[in-house]
């Protein structure tokens, strides 16, 4: 099933630059110096993008592995 190990690739590329993208964005918020309350804010909404970018690279990794073993 070497036709799964493309998508696979592709899904798990997607999550790692959603990580990028996360890293980046509270990068510059850190540099804007934002206060508590808007620095909290930032942060609540990043970990939702950062579970699901997690959980996109965790479904491409299984889907390339099942490439592999099938």
């Amino acid at each position: 099933m070497n036709w799964l190990i493309i998508p696979g690739v592709i899904v798990t590329c997607i999550g790692l630059g959603l990580l990028l993208y996360i890293v980046a964005r509270i990068w510059r918020a850190k540099k804007q110096g934002l206060g508590d309350a808007g620095m909290k804010a930032q942060l609540q909404a990043a970990i939702a993008w950062n579970l699901a970018a997690m959980g996109c690279s965790a479904i491409g990794l299984i889907i390339v592995v099942l490439g592999v073993l099938l």
